[in-house]
């Protein structure tokens, strides 16, 4: 059953006709879970509402942007001054400077950051500086990862390229992904001097949920290491949200260079690449590689994203951590009892979902999952129960520090009638 509403079905043949697919990202169009989308007219706290009215409490939370949760009063209050004070400049502002500081000092090792507007800008800045500071051109990434929509980096991807069943995109060229390698996850590749960078998610988290293998990163790090080559962390979805410090200091490995986004903008457009001194300086107009935008270190962004990280706490993410762990027992202890094979991988306050006998652990594992065709169901049913998921199998959920035991209670009970209606492991196999 689609979520959409009369209204939202008016607006989607609207948008339909002004914007391609109606939609201004590929996976809000719902294809993967059928029906239509339905369009948001608000969202507060662990909750969005829809243009019919129609209230669910939400786990997509922005992708994960809104760790406080939607709308919260001092985020807000930070952007109403901030646009007080005027919109965009296109010269440096002291907030940008703060909020630099602000990723510095709880990020060990990351000494400079260069603020972009969004994570597709940060991952190719960061590859940009990886092969200007190392004079190499390839660079390796791991199948399912998903590090925005620049052309090299498309090849494989996870999240919306997954969702639709692309292993790239028309309109790159062969030459643009020549220097790209692609490795299984939780492989460490052999490396050699043509290398500049390694470049991947710490914890996959846009093929489902995929968590580091015992000796994952480190073996990274040390075949990074004797090739010479540089290791890039993708901290978009895992920075400020796994703790303060990020997977980096989750994990203990440190990078040459991060990526950060979503929650460290404050749900406005907004992202980092950071690293080394050394290597950041490498960035004009320091060194000879080259990036610029005019929206970058936007007033309004910045001031929502020092809002945040102003409240972000070892309390705040031992709280949501807690809610994690009572919704993936809840959903454990639900799925076994209705006979329904179900893996619910947690990483700190990270959570996913995947319908299958067996633990995920790379891209062919999130795939064999999916294909079993078991979320868009449960998605439509959860719909129906009020709670609003992410609109592919390969996303995750957002747990925010506005979701409580309600919210919690609300969402098992919805799941308790989404799994019972979804063919048991003994349905299956009488069918068979």
């Amino acid at each position: 059953m689609s979520p959409a509403g009369p209204r939202s079905r008016a607006l989607l043949e609207r948008a339909a006709a002004v914007i391609p697919g109606g939609v201004s990202s590929p996976v809000r169009a719902f294809r993967a879970v059928g029906g239509d989308p339905f369009f948001v007219a608000e969202a507060s706290g662990a909750y969005v509402t829809d243009v019919d009215g129609r209230r669910y409490v939400d786990y997509v939370q922005s992708w994960g942007a809104s760790i406080l949760g939607h709308a919260h009063a001092d985020v807000v209050a930070a952007v109403q001054a901030a646009a007080g004070r005027g919109t965009t400049f296109g010269a440096p502002t002291e907030g940008e400077v703060r909020l630099a500081e602000a990723v510095v000092a709880a990020v060990p090792g990351c000494d400079m950051v260069r603020l972009v507007s969004s994570g597709t800008e940060a991952a190719m800045t960061a590859v940009r500086v990886a092969r200007g500071a190392t004079g190499r051109h390839r660079v390796v990434t791991f199948a399912g990862c998903y590090h925005g929509h620049s052309d090299a980096l498309l090849a494989a991807g996870g999240s919306g390229v997954a969702t639709l069943g692309l292993s790239g995109s028309a309109g790159v060229p062969p030459s643009a992904v020549a220097d790209t390698i692609v490795a299984p996850y939780n492989v460490v590749p052999a490396l050699d001097e043509r290398v500049a960078c390694v470049l991947v998610e710490p914890v996959a988290a846009n093929m489902g949920l995929v968590p580091p293998a015992p000796g994952f990163l480190e073996g990274l790090r040390r075949a990074c290491d004797e090739a010479g080559a540089l290791l890039v962390f993708d901290e978009v979805i895992t920075g400020f949200r796994l703790g303060r410090g990020g997977a980096a200091s989750r994990f203990g490995v440190r990078p040459d260079l991060w990526c950060f986004g979503k929650v460290v903008g404050g749900g406005l457009p907004l992202a980092a690449v950071g690293g080394r001194e050394d290597l950041m300086e490498q960035l004009a107009p320091v060194g000879p590689v080259y990036q610029a935008g005019t929206l970058s270190g936007n007033p309004l962004a910045t001031a929502a994203g020092l809002a945040v990280l102003e409240r972000l706490d070892d309390a705040l993410y031992a709280g949501i951590e807690r809610r994690v762990a009572e919704l993936a027992d809840g959903l454990r202890s639900l799925a076994a009892a209705a006979g329904v094979p179900l893996q619910v991988p947690v990483e700190g306050t990270l959570l996913g979902v995947f319908f299958g006998e067996r633990a995920v652990a790379d891209y062919d594992g999130a795939k064999a999952a999916a294909a079993l065709g078991r979320y868009p169901a449960y998605f439509s049913a959860m719909a129906a129960g009020g709670v609003s998921l992410a609109p592919s199998p390969y996303e995750i959920l957002f747990v925010s520090a506005a979701h409580g035991d309600d919210e919690v209670a609300a969402t098992l009970e919805a799941a308790e009638q989404a799994l019972a209606g979804l063919p048991s492991v003994r349905e299956v196999g009488a069918a068979g």
